[in-house]
């Protein structure tokens, strides 16, 4: 064994930490607030953040999946010191690069009396699985068969080319703790641990065994990780023990759940970060919805920045409890944020969205775009509120009816009439001036505006909810498709 292998190397600075994604796909939304949570714990304490990729699972690695998790911590803006395309001391960063020192370690701990070659068969194991089963047993547990071989049978099995895993040798009493920033104080019976597997029979390392390996080499001071490994834990540090190494300070998240009962996930199908991208929700919502979903700031804040993420980030304030996703609540930060862009960056995001198609439909996309920042609270919810601009709804003259404005289908009628020629004579095709004819006409009338106006926006548009009133509908519309609709409500409104 190399000695630059044998101890991490020294670090300097603030905490250490690792987001350690495997590439099955896309980027699910719990871990993405793993990787926020692990990047602020960094920042925080000026520290360091490793991207890892642990792909040793081949049978379930995507492909392009390594591209979608660059893509997204960049999105995001959780930017890493080191990882696969960022070099440091401490590579390579793709755990299948590292093949070659897990099984050292593993035979460390073998001569050291720590570990031991299991040489027994599928059948064997499955053979006595069901025999503890049958005999009342939850789950089936390795029985220690080959914890205690002679040095002879060893021998002659490894000589013979016998396949083994190398198992790691559990205490047989007393109990093993650790200390949970998030859970407290837990301890274990280690009559309750199963000698775990370190090294399968192919050779290569079990996802517990590479990962205790990798954060030691690396130098990691904080694990963050879902509540699902706490159960791991002692075995992760027994490990830790048996190499003489300090265990990191351990930070276990609760779950996001879909509801009370269910986790989100991605084999359920539950959205990821791409979905929602997809949808039309801000990459920056998105993170800070996600730093709520389980964490709570000091005080009412709801809306923070990266920087101030990072300025306010306190693991300790990480909830035991499950969060339970709330698409409404997203929505409303969502909101928040797209009110928050300035109305240059709104018009080229709503333009993207928009389609080549419909955008040659609209006379005047600012005014259309001022209109709909307001009203929008996902972007990709933009195409249906305004698909009236390219094709006139089906609607019912019962619309017109609006007992704020005193409006019904009669006096919509008549207020048309009047409107017709105000908007055929109209010079100046703009809002304010179209807006300053109608008043005026309104007021020859003894109408309010609204009594006027009201009518001239279902005759646009064909549905009560519209981006802007009738005559910035108007505008956007353009004159020959504004005027040919108001001649088509006339008509509907007569029969």
């Amino acid at each position: 064994m190399n000695d630059n292998k044998t101890h991490a190397a020294p670090r300097t600075g603030g905490p250490v930490t690792r987001f350690a994604p495997s590439p099955t796909g896309y980027m699910h939304v719990g871990n993405l607030r793993t990787a926020l949570y692990t990047f602020l714990t960094a920042r925080h304490g000026n520290g360091t953040f490793i991207l890892r990729i642990e792909d040793t699972d081949q049978g379930r690695k995507v492909e392009g999946a390594v591209d979608v998790i660059y893509a997204t911590l960049t999105e995001t803006g959780l930017t890493w010191d080191e990882g696969p395309d960022k070099p440091g001391d401490f590579g390579p960063y793709v755990q299948s690069e590292r093949m070659g020192i897990f099984k050292d370690w593993a035979e460390k701990l073998v001569k050291e009396g720590k570990a031991y070659y299991c040489f027994c068969t599928e059948e064997r194991l499955e053979a006595m699985r069901q025999a503890q089963v049958a005999a009342g047993a939850t789950v089936g547990s390795y029985d220690r068969h080959c914890r205690d071989l002679s040095p002879q049978e060893i021998e002659d099995n490894l000589k013979n080319g016998v396949p083994y895993v190398i198992r790691q040798k559990m205490p047989l009493e007393g109990k093993t703790s650790f200390d949970d920033m998030i859970y407290g104080h837990i301890e274990v019976d280690n009559r309750e641990l199963e000698d775990q597997v370190l090294l399968k029979s192919d050779g290569m390392p079990t996802y517990n065994f590479a990962n205790v390996i990798d954060d030691h080499l690396m130098g990691i001071t904080h694990v963050l990780r879902g509540n699902e490994y706490l159960s791991s834990t002692p075995k992760y540090n027994l490990l830790y023990e048996a190499f003489g190494w300090t265990p990191p300070v351990y930070i276990h998240c609760p779950p996001v759940m879909k509801d009370a009962q269910h986790k989100l996930s991605k084999r359920n199908g539950d959205a990821s970060y791409q979905d929602l991208v997809a949808k039309g929700y801000l990459s920056e919502a998105v993170l800070n919805y996600l730093l709520l979903l389980g964490w709570s700031p000091v005080g009412e804040q709801e809306i923070f920045s990266l920087d101030e993420m990072i300025d306010q980030w306190d693991p300790a304030r990480i909830s035991k409890s499950p969060a339970i996703f709330d698409p409404l609540k997203l929505r409303h930060i969502n909101f928040e944020y797209i009110k928050a862009l300035s109305p240059e960056a709104f018009l080229k995001k709503a333009k993207a969205v928009i389609g080549p198609e419909l955008l040659g439909e609209i006379r005047d996309l600012p005014l259309l775009c001022k209109n709909l920042q307001p009203r929008t609270e996902v972007l990709g919810e933009i195409p249906d509120m305004i698909a009236f601009i390219g094709e006139m709804p089906a609607y019912d003259n019962e619309l017109y009816c609006n007992k704020k404005m005193k409006t019904d289908p009669a006096t919509a009628l008549q207020a048309l009439k009047a409107l017709l020629p105000v908007l055929e004579g109209a010079e100046n095709w703009a809002p304010d001036a179209i807006f300053a004819a109608c008043a005026e006409k309104a007021a020859a009338m003894e109408k309010k505006n609204g009594w006027l106006l009201y009518p001239l926006g279902i005759a646009l548009a064909g549905t009560r909810s519209t981006p802007g009133g009738g005559t910035d509908l108007a505008v956007i519309l353009g004159r020959d498709k504004t005027l040919s609709r108001v001649k088509a409500a006339i008509e509907k409104l007569s029969v």
